[in-house]
């Protein structure tokens, strides 16, 4: 199979404007990706799936991602007057950068048996703009983890026929896969509970129970 940087030039030829990116990774596993804008998502993986040389026609699985705000800070030399006199002097300035939520799709090739593709579609962070495209019309396989991404990190998938909740309960508030999720004490829904979750729901507990 040709190298992702070969097959990003294809795709750029074949769906203008479609922004794409690719994620090095350093791990034994030696398996980069290539990040999609969501507008043109559906045109990039159908060209995937269709394109005699690749033949993406599987999507094995899809998984979220949660990446937190990051500040990161910099050291800088900035000239500055110093007892009436320009000085060089050594600043740290912080930068925050946004966090954002991923959709990650490994793809393969049934027909060819090649493979992955690994694709990620990233939201513009993890409160107000949290909409990736659906690839459901592409891989139907992918409805229901696009539905468990949905329901466990918080993603919304425009275009997905059905999406609602597969594994937590319709009333049920947050996303449970977030980094900064906070389990609540109670834990009504645990009949038996013990160890640390006991020693939560202690608190919840009328006083005579509780001792």
């Amino acid at each position: 199979m040709e190298s992702l940087d070969q097959i990003k030039l294809r795709v750029e030829a074949a769906v203008p404007g479609a922004q794409l990116a690719i994620v090095p990774n350093d791990t034994p596993a030696n398996q980069p990706s290539l990040v999609v804008d969501p507008p043109h998502a559906l045109a990039v993986v159908r060209f995937l799936r269709d394109d005699p040389q690749l033949r993406m026609d599987y999507a094995s699985n899809v998984t979220g991602v949660d990446w937190l705000d990051k500040v990161t800070k910099e050291k800088l030399k900035v000239k500055k007057l110093v007892d009436g006199a320009e000085k060089e002097v050594e600043e740290t300035i912080e930068k925050s950068t946004p966090g954002y939520l991923e959709a990650v799709y490994h793809l393969y090739s049934m027909a060819l048996k090649q493979g992955p593709i690994i694709v990620r579609q990233r939201t513009g962070n993890r409160s107000n703009q949290i909409s990736v495209t659906s690839l459901t019309p592409i891989y139907r396989g992918a409805e229901f983890q696009e539905r468990e991404i949905y329901d466990l990190y918080g993603i919304l998938f425009d275009g997905h026929p059905d999406l609602r909740r597969i594994l937590m309960w319709d009333g049920f508030k947050d996303f449970p896969m977030r980094k900064d999720y906070v389990p609540p004490d109670d834990f009504e829904y645990e009949p038996t509970p013990h160890d640390d979750v006991l020693e939560r729901a202690r608190k919840h507990y009328p006083a005579k129970a509780a001792s």
